[in-house]
């Protein structure tokens, strides 16, 4: 077994163990982290240009009536 996946399972196994105050806490760190790493990537596909494409889209379908307000 890989140094990797053995990490990933006593990480497993750990998070089972948890009681449940910690468990909570310890998945809103994982919420967090994620959203923070989520951030990241848009920021890093929005300098590169990858979702330009996409915003012209909608910014047509917008010009064209093709939307609505939330």
């Amino acid at each position: 077994m890989s140094r990797s996946r053995t990490s990933v399972e006593q990480i497993k196994r750990a998070v089972r163990n948890l009681p449940p105050s910690e468990l909570d806490a310890f998945r809103e760190w994982v919420e967090a982290f994620e959203a923070q790493r989520w951030d990241v990537q848009i920021e890093e596909d929005v300098q590169s240009g990858k979702l330009d494409l996409l915003a012209r889209e909608a910014r047509a379908d917008y010009e064209a009536g093709l939307c609505s307000e939330l």
